[in-house]
């Protein structure tokens, strides 16, 4: 994954769950991670999606990232039941205080 990846992550509401959305400049396609949520502080990753355009920069790792920090900034555990946050949770083990 590149650190100097110019990419833009915002996170949208939407119904009782969120997404997040990755943009590149000068790129159509988006990449996304969306969640549900489960009980009372728990948020459940369901998909993470990047379309071929924009495949192997990183962009799915930079959306992860941005899920923990802010599960990390508002006190929110995550539950991974998309394989690749699952994935990503297992190659971090500093994170599995916010695995749900």
């Amino acid at each position: 994954m590149s650190d100097d990846l110019d990419l833009t992550i915002t996170h949208h509401v939407q119904g009782q769950g969120g997404i997040y959305t990755a943009e590149l400049p000068g790129e159509d396609a988006k990449g996304t991670l969306e969640w549900e949520p489960r009980e009372e502080g728990v948020r459940v990753a369901t998909h993470t999606i990047v379309p071929p355009a924009i495949g192997g920069r990183g962009v799915a790792a930079r959306l992860v990232d941005r899920l923990v920090a802010d599960a990390r900034r508002l006190g929110f555990k995550i539950m991974p039941q998309c394989s690749y946050v699952a994935a990503k949770f297992d190659e971090n083990p500093d994170w599995a205080d916010l695995r749900a």
